[in-house]
């Protein structure tokens, strides 16, 4: 029988979920601050490094901003050269979003500090139960899209 009081005191799991991120997000800023950048501008970086070349619309969307902070947000990046725009070949009205040399440096500089954070927030779960919750993750992020 399910203990109803244990239920009731028990955090939601949506609580949690932004419990994680809020933590995440703070040790994520602490990390790239010294290089003069955000979180939010880390993550459109790595984006962009998966998938570079996107519209400011698409970047928006697989970074988690909206369409309006997102042109503020590719602004600084612009100028700090860690992105540059170019007219998109196939509709000459888009402008396509593209990592430069000094953004793919800075991404290189953090990537052993972000993966010893992920290594940290995983560390009392053994491989088996990192790839359930990468899983889990992924399809409550899909159920949800």
């Amino acid at each position: 029988m399910l203990d109803t009081q244990a239920t009731k005191t028990a955090p939601s799991l949506l609580y949690m979920v932004k419990q994680v991120e809020l933590v995440v997000r703070s040790h994520l800023d602490e990390l790239v601050r010294p290089s003069g950048i955000t979180a939010l501008q880390y993550t459109a970086l790595t984006v962009l490094e998966r998938h570079d070349g996107l519209s400011a619309a698409q970047l928006a969307r697989d970074s988690f901003v909206t369409a309006q902070s997102i042109a503020d947000l590719v602004r600084s990046l612009e100028n700090r050269e860690l992105v540059r725009r170019e007219r998109n070949p196939r509709n000459r009205r888009e402008l396509l979003i593209l990592l430069t040399d000094a953004g793919r440096e800075l991404l290189a500089r953090h990537e052993e500090p972000v993966r010893e954070l992920e290594e940290r927030m995983v560390r009392d779960l053994t491989a088996h139960q990192t790839e359930q919750f990468r899983q889990a993750l992924s399809r409550a992020w899909h159920a949800l899209s």
